[in-house]
């Protein structure tokens, strides 16, 4: 891959990480997936040398991401910009816009869901998440259902989709508000921001970055608006290391 950014110093860069298909290969379940000790080290140096201007946005919970990432505990944001933490020592926030998803919703999904064998559902409290990876035959028809167990809820409720998931989500929070909220403070304000992301979920992130004059990367299949393509995590991961390692955004 050719340069990831057209800048030469560390201290102009912001960077935005999402993980499950970015930095993490994806496993057939969440809770399987495995995080290379390299990838920790990597991720420790880079933000040493950004100057703290890195962060995980993720669609996982921050809690999880700290449990993936021990002993890190990186400035990041869970659950498709749900949750916020400016500083590595700050405590969680809820973004302005995001609420919780009601009790009803969370029941009525378990009882829709015993008709769908094969599939697994996550509460991340402002996001509910159903995994059909073991059953991808079931996408379309598992689709229609959420769409249908939904329609006519007081709250307005969306569904994203990841890979071989479903995400219900309340509306008013995205990865490109998350970024743009890191970008109002410091040590982000004033760099130009980089985000590379994998499906759906991170085209919120894609669009924003690129709105703000930065750059944006896809990994596995081009997205709209990104000016490249990494062809799988390792080549994420192989990347970041040499900038960790070199100091060389190349």
């Amino acid at each position: 891959m050719q340069s990831i950014a057209e800048v030469e110093r560390p201290d102009r860069v912001a960077l935005f990480l999402d993980v499950d298909g970015t930095l993490l290969d994806i496993a057939e379940l969440p809770t399987s997936v495995i995080v290379p000790p390299s990838l920790i080290r990597s991720l420790a140096r880079a933000e040493q040398r950004l100057g703290g201007a890195l962060a995980l946005v993720s669609g996982r919970s921050l809690d999880d991401l700290d449990r993936l990432f021990d002993p890190l505990h990186l400035r990041a944001s869970g659950v498709h910009g749900a949750q916020m933490r400016f500083g590595p020592g700050d405590p969680i926030r809820a973004a302005g816009a995001a609420e919780p998803l009601p009790q009803a919703l969370w029941d009525a999904l378990i009882g829709l869901l015993d008709q769908f064998e094969g599939t697994i559902v996550e509460n991340k409290r402002f996001s509910f998440a159903v995994h059909y990876r073991m059953a991808p035959h079931i996408g379309p028809q598992l689709r229609d259902a959420l769409e249908f167990l939904i329609a006519g809820l007081s709250q307005r409720i969306e569904i994203i989709d990841a890979h071989y998931a479903f995400e219900l989500k309340s509306r008013g929070f995205d990865k490109g508000l998350a970024i743009e909220r890191f970008l109002a403070r410091e040590p982000f304000s004033g760099r130009a921001p980089i985000f590379i992301g994998d499906d759906t979920t991170d085209e919120a992130g894609f669009a924003a970055v690129v709105a703000l004059g930065g750059a944006a990367y896809s990994v596995g299949t081009q997205r709209p608006g990104v000016s490249g393509v990494f062809s799988q995590p390792e080549m994420v991961r192989d990347w970041l290391a040499e900038f960790a390692n070199q100091g060389a955004l190349t």
